[in-house]
């Protein structure tokens, strides 16, 4: 068996797995508390019923930790390696976002539809077109590698469950390679391995200046509301071309893919005449550099206006942290930014809610540069190195638990999948490259 035969078994096969993936679509497996949960289950039946015919030794897992914590139903499915073959780990999860406004759908997001060479439906990029790539790639390579199928049932809530799955079922997991389904391709026809992440902080601020509302005429012109004043404290936070004027947080400009400028403003979406902020390449101020944002902010709706000096505020930040620094420091070092800067002696309340690490791979090792090989193959042009601006925590679980194991992240999506969005979609060529490019390395690893 060549490894064109390999390609062709997966082209073969691909009007299957295009069936399956929307068959698995249909399934609406939210892992929100608010949505049914037996959808999880069907989901994870599902799952698990592919992968024993393909001969894997699979369960599906309910975990139920110490605190007494139930996870969401887990996919763990695995086949022993050859003598001397390593033993590869793929990862991806089959709970999805909830599906938005039903009326911004252009179709019903669980029911997968074709138009124009992309595949539309909650779900169709994030996250099951990596769990049936998986399963097109491991019924397509040729034998010898060992197999260890992970697939998470509540990666859209934060995994809460994931480290103590870790460390229950360590011994099961261990894996000389570890692949994960869930990150994005440069661009359509442009394959990419992701070797950095952003870690996040997420901090909630209280702005407060008096212990009760005013009158505005009464009272207003010696002190300053609460909104305004937080304001002027959010202000602070960048400087004035638009950097990230908090100090102490890392802050590189060195990666390698140009983003024309058009082309990010007309994929943001960016409005006529507003303009970029920030100095770096663009791809280093997404990927490298921190950034933070006003998430969300408590005031009076404009329906219930009166003339009132509102005493205090909150508003939630969330700070993408530079790969390279702790979460946790550089969330010190945000509180200590927010509290130094209180404008005329506010009182400024600051809790921490998220903290979520970065990523950074290595340098580049053989198992790296034959997953490159494999990414060529399969679009016939070479892979790009990227980073993402937003944060896949877990990946900083997987390394901390299995250090020596080589951790590939692989693209499932694209710019134009809108992920966790309305008309979420995957484009089908580049998802059969994917299937290609994971039945070809482990092919190479188990010869």
């Amino acid at each position: 068996m060549t490894y064109q035969d390999v390609i062709a078994f997966v082209d073969e096969r691909m009007a299957q797995s295009t069936e399956d993936l929307v068959d698995l679509v249909s399934i609406p497996s939210v892992s929100a508390d608010t949505f049914d949960q037996a959808h999880l289950s069907d989901s994870a039946t599902w799952v698990a019923e592919r992968a024993k015919a393909l001969g894997l030794d699979t369960q599906i897992i309910e975990l139920v930790t110490a605190s007494g914590k139930k996870g969401r139903p887990a996919i763990l499915a695995t086949r022993d390696a050859a003598p001397g073959k390593p033993t590869v780990m793929l990862y991806a999860h089959h709970d999805v976002q909830p599906p938005g406004d039903s009326d911004l759908w252009d179709s019903e997001p669980f029911t997968a539809v074709e138009r124009d060479g992309r595949l539309y439906g909650r779900g169709t990029g994030d996250d099951k077109a990596g769990v049936v790539a998986h399963l097109a790639a491991i019924a397509a390579a040729r034998p010898g590698v060992g197999i260890t199928l992970f697939i998470e049932g509540e990666e859209e809530i934060g995994s809460p469950t994931f480290v103590d799955f870790l460390e229950t079922y360590k011994d099961t997991l261990a894996a000389d390679v570890i692949v994960v389904a869930d990150s994005n391709n440069w661009q359509v026809g442009t394959p990419a391995l992701t070797t950095s992440l952003r870690g996040v902080t997420q901090v909630t601020v209280t702005v407060s200046a008096l212990d009760h509302a005013l009158h505005s005429g009464m009272y207003g012109g010696p002190i300053l509301d609460s909104v305004t004043l937080a304001a002027r404290l959010i202000s602070t936070l960048h400087d004035e071309k638009g950097n990230v004027a908090v100090k102490g947080l890392v802050s590189r400009d060195d990666t390698d893919v140009d983003y024309p400028e058009e082309q990010f403003r007309r994929d943001a979406g960016v409005l006529e005449g507003v303009e970029l902020v920030g100095e770096g390449s663009i791809t280093s101020r997404m990927w490298t550099k921190p950034a933070i944002s006003v998430t969300a902010m408590d005031v009076t709706p404009v329906d219930l206006v009166s003339n009132t000096i509102i005493p205090s505020t909150t508003f939630v930040l969330s700070l993408r942290v530079a790969p390279g620094q702790d979460a946790g420091e550089a969330a010190d070092k945000l509180i200590e930014h927010l509290t130094e800067n209180a404008p005329f002696g506010a009182h400024v309340d600051v809790t921490i809610d998220e903290r979520g690490p970065s990523f950074e791979a290595g340098e580049p090792t053989e198992t790296f540069k034959l997953m490159q090989w494999a990414l060529e193959q399969a679009w016939g042009t070479e892979s790009v190195e990227i980073g993402v601006g937003g944060s896949i925590p877990f990946i900083a679980d997987l390394s901390a638990l299995f250090p020596e194991a080589q951790i590939l992240v692989t693209g499932i999506e694209d710019p134009d999948t809108r992920a966790h969005s309305e008309n979420e979609s995957l484009h089908l060529g580049d998802w059969r490259n994917a299937i290609v490019a994971e039945a070809l390395l482990l092919t190479r690893l188990g010869e």
